[in-house]
């Protein structure tokens, strides 16, 4: 008599004992995914971003230069306009490169495909699944920035050495605005609701002191335009293109790696929420 070989047992993915059920440290997979999935089917969609940031420097950097002259910093150093918006529209490239993702994709994924539910009834917990797609946003907003600021060096738009530390600044950016949209995202029903995000996008991109110094409010508004999150990204990287480094940088960073802890815990709390209990 022979005995067939038994097959052998599939185990799951162990899940991290301090997070438990939350977490299998697979967020790769849910990374991969997306990577195929972009590649296959909406690369044309992400290339199409890169140009809008370029376009503006065009129109306005180099239209608006002739009229405008130098600009003075937040801190008085003086710049031409074109290198005064450059580093400006760079944090805005990295902003919307992961909002992009981590709303209208993520909102499609979550009510639409079914796609997390599929996700989370394997050994995958929410916050791989939160990890994994906010990493997506993270890397397309990344995408964005690096061409951008290579389209910057060429123009001879980055003023200082430091510009080399605004790559890790706009991923810093590009993970703290992905993390928060996927939170926000994770609310909202209709596409009638997501049109909320454009709403709030536009004002904070006109007046986040990106086309002009914050100094042209009156003190009450510059306190409301610095409690804007692109304002803080625009400071950030306008400081290190421009060599205009100050203390008051440390804030900024401080103030995105907040983003990020809050954007991960609501994502999670939230996919949790939805999908599991």
């Amino acid at each position: 008599m022979t005995i067939a070989p038994t097959q052998p047992e599939r185990v799951a993915p162990a899940r991290s004992w301090f997070l438990g059920a939350l977490y299998a440290g697979n967020a790769r997979t849910v990374v991969s995914r997306g990577i195929l999935a972009t590649r296959s089917t909406n690369y044309l969609v992400v290339l199409s971003g890169f140009f809008e940031p370029i376009f503006y420097l065009v129109s306005l950097g180099f239209g608006l230069n002739a009229l405008v002259g130098p600009v003075h910093t937040s801190t008085g150093q003086l710049v031409p306009y074109a290198a005064f918006i450059a580093p400006a529209l760079l944090a805005v490239s990295a902003m919307n490169g992961a909002i992009y993702d981590s709303t209208w994709n993520v909102f499609f994924k979550m009510n639409y495909s079914k796609l997390y539910q599929g996700m989370l009834s394997t050994s995958l917990g929410p916050l791989d699944v939160a990890l994994g797609e906010i990493s997506l946003a993270l890397l397309r907003g990344g995408a964005y920035a690096i061409g951008f600021m290579i389209v910057m060096q060429v123009l001879g738009l980055n003023l200082a050495w430091t510009a080399i530390f605004a790559l890790p600044a706009v991923l810093l950016i590009a993970f703290g605005f992905g993390s928060l949209g996927m939170a926000v995202t994770s609310y909202l029903k209709t596409f009638q609701q997501m049109d909320w995000i454009n709403f709030v996008l536009l004002p904070m991109f006109l007046f986040s002191a990106t086309f002009y110094p914050i100094t042209v409010y009156p003190a009450a508004i510059q306190w409301v335009v610095q409690a804007l999150p692109l304002w803080h990204g625009v400071e950030l990287v306008r400081g290190l293109t421009t060599g205009d480094l100050s203390v008051a940088m440390l804030g900024h960073v401080a103030y995105y790696l907040v983003m990020v802890i809050v954007g991960v815990i609501f994502t999670t709390t939230r996919l949790k929420a939805l999908f599991l209990d």
